[in-house]
């Protein structure tokens, strides 16, 4: 009985003590607002001056990227340069050093300490390093808009990636984006330590990358009728006379540039190759692979069903196909490789004779099963390379591929189906992860969007894991993506609004431990991401105000209460029916209206950036 009561004596001083150190650790937290929230983070009260003649040095070559990314990044913040030095045969010195430490046990961790002499940052490999740096950067970035960049908190920070994959996706075929953006956005997925690019390649609208063997997928596939103007899913085909203007395409040598920037940033860039649905761009270069095999043209706007897909009974259709990858891997150093295989709409294979002699030869059940073999010959073809195959979760269909790894975009299901049979699984689910989704509810006042609705919370309460999965199988999801089609994102600024910040909160969720997030904790560190991607160039949404009902009756007087959606910025507001600009009258508490009024508000950063205007009519009866 006595041991009974000690033991409960000391645990709950035990949980006493927990309580107290996760309070200490979520003020840390907030002081060094750093996103994602690393494992492990302790200060002191003591801090360590930057002297005037900083030196950053590193005793390993392949650290020499590390060392250039955080001398232009200081000197983008101080407009000053600092030196590095490599140290052949000893330590690292300097103000700042970097070291491989093989004893670190997570591959990309890394640690990162500031004491009264000196920075260190320690990692297991180089790309562990280069996590450190973006940590110091966002702590150097912190302390100049507190007003003093040279003083610096001493801490020490232990962190590694709860997840292998941590992706963000962008699709441009709806929309061709050239090279230097696509750069810009590999950058955005190294702010926030982010390591997959998926490339959606190739899709109905265009075909956007250069293969040598068959130069008619760019001559004609990367091309389409302006129908700009029209709405997306009422753009007539192409007519007979029209010329095909609006696109674009990679070169294989712009490839190889963008793979290489993106490897600097320890970035994997993992393509993908579209079949056997979703491929118009490639019938109207190459109808001779389709089951009708007649000329279409390259699609210019919506489509569905999706009916124009590649013959699964034309032996030629495969030998088309593994040219394309063979010129894919040459260009690409993935493991994965990822062909889509989702909306294949079966229409043309139940008429196409050869698609049915296949069913037949082959005993087949039904179509589903021809779309699984056809998965299963390229997955063959991959391995046999030394790559593995990925593709969204229709590629369960009909049985899955021996060495598949599954995609699962609707919803959790296609992850939980491949993790059961010892598959791996990247989770993308629809209903988290979609960054085409209105991020409002106010579309109205939004530019237009696919549908749906994500917002930053909700992204950020994404838990990858399913909990119906066993331990043996959770160790089958490797991580999980945000995903960018960009039906109506026709610009690059256009893409970052609706990317971020969900994409800061998807990193987030698949770098910190569960146990770490807290979303009130990440909206304050929020304002110093948001800050830094200002200062870069880098465009984002901000919320509009919540409280304001489009149109209100009311008799005698009403109270209206606005809500800020983020704890820092202010709203500012106007009742004259003027657009609320940085000099309106700050919203601070609840107010009363006794007569017909408009009400405009907005939220306003203190960075300059502003949310939309949201408009509250009021009428009196």
């Amino acid at each position: 009985m006595k041991s009974g009561y000690t033991y409960i004596i000391l645990l709950m001083s035990f949980m006493a003590v927990e309580g107290i150190t996760q309070i200490m650790q979520a003020q840390i937290t907030k002081d060094i607002p750093l996103i994602p929230a690393p494992v492990s983070m302790v200060k002191s009260a003591e801090t360590f001056t930057l002297p005037a003649k900083t030196v950053i040095g590193y005793s390993h070559k392949d650290l020499a990227f590390s060392a250039e990314y955080l001398k232009d990044f200081y000197t983008f913040l101080t407009s000053k340069r600092v030196q590095s030095k490599y140290y052949k045969k000893e330590r690292a010195k300097g103000t700042i050093a970097f070291v491989i430490d093989p004893a670190i046990q997570q591959d990309e961790g890394y640690s990162l300490k500031i004491d009264k002499k000196h920075i260190v940052i320690t990692g297991k490999s180089p790309q562990g390093v280069f996590y450190g740096v973006q940590s110091l950067s966002q702590i150097l970035f912190a302390q100049k808009r507190a007003g003093d960049l040279r003083t610096l908190p001493c801490l020490e920070i232990t962190d590694y990636p709860r997840f292998l994959w941590r992706g963000l996706h962008l699709d441009v075929s709806r929309h061709f984006f050239d090279k230097e953006f696509v750069k810009k956005y590999i950058d955005i997925l190294a702010l926030h330590k982010l390591n997959t690019f998926h490339w959606h390649l190739v899709d109905d609208q265009g075909w956007r990358i250069e293969i040598k063997k068959y130069p008619r997928l760019t001559e004609v596939g990367a091309w389409r009728v302006d129908h700009e103007g029209l709405p997306w899913n009422e753009r007539p085909v192409q007519q007979p006379g029209e010329r095909a203007t609006y696109g674009g395409f990679y070169t294989q040598e712009e490839i190889k540039d963008i793979v290489a920037y993106a490897a600097q940033r320890f970035i994997t860039v993992v393509p993908e190759i579209e079949m056997p649905a979703h491929v118009s761009s490639a019938i109207a270069a190459h109808p001779e692979y389709s089951c009708r095999q007649v000329p279409i043209g390259v699609p210019p706007g919506g489509v569905w069903p999706i009916t124009d897909i590649y013959c699964a009974g034309n032996d030629s259709t495969f030998l088309f196909l593994e040219d394309i990858l063979s010129e894919v891997m040459e260009l690409f150093p993935s493991k994965y490789i990822h062909i889509g295989g989702d909306e294949a709409d079966k229409t043309e294979w139940r008429r196409c004779p050869k698609c049915q002699k296949r069913i037949k030869d082959e005993q087949l059940m039904d179509e589903n099963e021809l779309q699984s073999y056809f998965i299963r010959r390229i997955d063959k073809f991959l391995t046999e390379k030394g790559r593995i195959l990925i593709g969204w979760d229709e590629i369960l269909e009909g049985g899955l591929a021996e060495n598949a790894t599954v995609m699962s975009w609707r919803g959790t299901e296609g992850g939980i189906a491949a993790a059961g049979m010892h598959h791996n699984a990247v989770m993308t689910p629809v209903t988290h992860c979609y960054f085409d989704y209105y991020q409002s509810l106010d579309r109205h006042i939004e530019p237009l969007a696919i549908g749906g609705f994500i917002s930053l919370e909700k992204t950020y309460s994404y838990e990858p894991v399913p909990e119906v999965l066993t331990g043996e199988e959770a160790k089958h999801i490797l991580g999980a993506q945000g995903n960018l089609w960009t039906e109506y994102m026709l610009s690059g600024n256009h893409v970052e609004y609706m990317a971020l910040p969900r994409a800061i909160a998807l990193a987030e969720v698949v770098w910190t431990p569960a146990t770490g997030k807290d979303y009130a904790g990440f909206l304050t560190r929020l304002e110093n991401q948001l800050d830094l991607l200002t200062s870069k160039d880098i465009h984002y949404y901000v919320p509009s105000v919540e409280g304001l009902p489009d149109t209100t009756h009311f008799k005698d007087t009403i109270r209206v209460e606005l809500v800020n959606p983020y704890p820092f910025g202010e709203i500012k507001y106007t009742t004259d029916g003027s657009e609320p600009t940085a000099t309106s009258p700050i919203y601070r508490n609840p107010f009363y209206l006794n007569r017909d009024t408009v009400v405009k508000a907005a939220l306003f950063l203190k960075n300059g950036c502003s949310g939309r205007v949201k408009t509250g009519i009021y009428r009196k009866i």
